[in-house]
């Protein structure tokens, strides 16, 4: 329960949290970390990094050009263990693993979380996994006290929220929309009410994630949630505007 501790205490200071993303290897091996380091000296709470995969099915064409550029160039799992490893060594967040199912299950479902344990790892989001099918992943994760981050999206019924939230740890990533990211969301009274679905069904914190973009759509979740999720839009930051952009663009999402 370290992590749903750690993000319950940061919210007795803040009113919203920011977890942000990037694509281990894109640009670069190198720039990865530069990316990680920025993010966290521009004050971001928590960070998911992303194993490269062949087809990311949740994801847009942003993030999925960033997976195919990091595979092209050989970043491979050991290769984004041993980065996420040096980003827990480096800095007093909490990181956690985004990849898709075909990687821990074709490296082996325990080895790989014991893997994430060694180095320091606080869970995983692993979105093509339905619950039904996790049992060994999920009981891995439980046996080294990791968390399982699990997703509600708008149409999850209320009975499968209450499956999913027995069994979920740390947090809920509650997805904004339909669809794959990267694309805009209209952050409208349907958006507040399903936010008010996944409070009811879940004493979990929750993160909101999919077509964040600025400052507005933060402030939009405050009180409906207790995380932010940027990811695309920092991808389109360091291709247009180069890595140092980034940290002031995170700055510029809260006062």
């Amino acid at each position: 329960m370290a992590l749903e501790s750690y993000i319950r205490k940061k919210l007795e200071k803040k009113d919203i949290l920011l977890m942000t993303h990037t694509v281990l290897g894109y640009p670069s091996i190198e720039d990865s970390f530069r990316i990680i380091e920025t993010m966290v000296a521009a004050g971001v709470d928590l960070m998911e990094l992303q194993i490269p995969f062949s087809e990311p099915m949740a994801d847009g064409p942003v993030i999925v050009r960033a997976n195919q550029a990091a595979l092209k160039q050989g970043v491979g799992v050991e290769g984004c263990l041993d980065i996420a490893e040096q980003a827990v060594r480096s800095f007093d967040i909490p990181f956690l693993l985004m990849t898709y199912y075909n990687i821990p299950f074709c490296y082996g479902v325990d080895a790989f979380v014991a893997s994430m344990a060694e180095r320091g790892l606080q869970g995983a989001i692993i979105p093509d996994l339905p619950v039904e099918e996790g049992r060994d992943y999920l009981k891995a994760m439980q046996r080294h006290n990791l968390s399982s981050i699990l997703m509600f999206s708008p149409t999850t019924s209320e009975t499968r929220m209450n499956l999913i939230s027995g069994l979920a740890r740390g947090f809920i990533y509650c997805v904004a929309r339909k669809g794959v990211t990267g694309a805009d969301t209209a952050f409208s009274r349907d958006v507040s009410l399903y936010l008010g679905r996944c409070r009811k069904a879940c004493g979990l914190p929750l993160a909101v994630g999919f077509g964040i973009k600025d400052r507005r759509d933060v402030d939009f979740l405050k009180g409906k949630a207790d995380i932010a999720v940027i990811g695309s839009r920092t991808i389109r930051e360091v291709e247009e505007k180069g890595v140092a952009s980034v940290g002031g663009f995170i700055r510029g999402l809260r006062p």
